[in-house]
């Protein structure tokens, strides 16, 4: 599994046409700023599909930098006709959604086949 920045790991499965991806950041600080969205897209491209599932179980918080490349990254999504899914969010993870208004964007789903 390749390593993308200190800390953060990205494994990647195919099911149709989705891509799923297995975040992995349980020690990520907020200090730490990668370019999450454009990981992911690069990932999209080299499995030529925008229909992705982030599977953000080992992701421990979702600071406000994080959020704003989960936007970054659907809005980019959605104008090329795909659509982005979380699932294995947290119940801490899910409540920051819910303070940005995000939860209607990024509906809770436990896990990928849900």
């Amino acid at each position: 599994m390749p390593e993308f920045a200190p800390g953060w790991e990205l494994s990647t499965d195919r099911g149709g046409e989705w891509l799923f991806v297995k975040v992995k950041c349980p020690d990520c600080s907020p200090a730490e700023s990668p370019p999450f969205a454009q990981w992911i897209w690069r990932l999209l491209e080299e499995h030529r599909t925008y229909c992705v599932i982030l599977e953000m179980d080992e992701v421990r918080v979702f600071y406000s930098y994080l959020i704003g490349q989960l936007i970054l990254l659907l809005k980019r999504i959605s104008t090329h006709g795909g659509a982005m899914r979380l699932c294995g969010v947290s119940p801490q993870n899910q409540q920051a959604l819910r303070s940005c208004r995000l939860d209607v964007r990024f509906p809770p789903y436990r896990n990928r086949e849900e």
